[in-house]
């Protein structure tokens, strides 16, 4: 098997308040781990995996683009006003057109708001898809819940988005039983449904390792330990107990966990340490066409 690089391209990154962000922790604890502002809000990227095997490019989410009004920017602390995921996916030397798939974990906004071109070119252009010769993937539930969302989770999803991507004709929905042939076999899917029904990880296999997205399941760094959720879970404590299967499967020195909002750390292995208690080890901060 060739080796498959995988890199780790920041999006725009955004502020949210560290209340929400940690459920039920105190505040007075999850401050030590990450420093708010005067606001209350912590520092949050929104990281997207690249993948790049056998000639095709796939990603792995898209971040929250800048795809919002000003006012609604300034509420979820967007201040980048470049779609940054396409700038830096310019300075690897990859353009946008070169995409052969986006894999979405999700819909909420901040991990598919970055497939909208800016709001700038929207006032003139309208909303538009961007990756234009790419396939577009993501789970069946997933888009389920997008199209009739939950009063309580309605806010997170982008009204207008469900109808583009159905309309691009590049639309590929997964269920759990499937793999989809267009998709390269070094990659596999993994389900959790706590943070939000069909959330879809994709894990990257190879002789050698193989690298899963954690998406919101496990946030960052902060979020691996297992009874720490966020007051944006749907099911805080199926998310508890996902969390530990998840470790159950995945925490050896074979896979790298890849973290799409840790503000510092984009991958690391997860470990059981000797008090009991799940934690990161051997991070990397940005891997650049990292082989596995």
């Amino acid at each position: 098997m060739k080796d498959i690089c995988v890199t780790a391209v920041d999006g725009n990154r955004q502020r949210l308040d560290g209340g929400a962000m940690f459920g039920n922790a105190p505040r007075s604890v999850w401050e030590g781990w990450i420093t708010p502002d005067s606001q209350g809000r912590i520092p949050l990227n929104c990281r997207a995996m690249l993948i790049e095997s056998d000639g095709r490019r796939i990603l792995c989410e898209t971040g929250i683009g800048n795809f919002f009004d000003p006012k609604m920017a300034d509420r979820y602390g967007v201040f980048e006003t470049e779609h940054m995921l396409l700038k830096n996916l310019s300075l690897l030397g990859v353009n946008e057109d070169s995409i052969d798939f986006v894999i979405l974990s999700h819909l909420h906004f901040d991990h598919a708001g970055g497939l909208l071109n800016s709001w700038e070119d929207q006032q003139t252009d309208g909303k538009k898809l961007c990756f234009p010769n790419a396939k577009y993937v993501v789970s069946r539930e997933a888009l389920s819940r997008a199209k009739t969302p939950h009063p309580r989770d309605r806010a997170s999803f982008i009204q207008d988005l469900q109808p583009l991507l159905e309309s691009s004709g590049r639309l590929v929905v997964v269920d759990s039983t499937n793999h989809p042939e267009v998709l390269p076999e070094t990659l596999s899917f993994y389900f959790s449904h706590g943070h939000t029904p069909g959330h879809m990880h994709t894990i990257v296999n190879s002789n050698k390792s193989r690298i899963v997205f954690a998406g919101d399941l496990i946030p960052g760094r902060a979020w691996v330990h297992l009874p720490i959720t966020m007051g944006y879970d749907r099911f805080a404590e199926l998310v508890i107990d996902e969390k530990k299967a998840f470790y159950d499967k995945f925490s050896d020195d074979k896979t790298w966990v890849f973290f799409t909002h840790d503000h510092q750390v984009s991958m690391s292995h997860i470990h059981l340490s000797a008090k009991g208690r799940f934690e990161s080890h051997d991070n990397i901060e940005k891997p650049i066409r990292f082989a596995i």
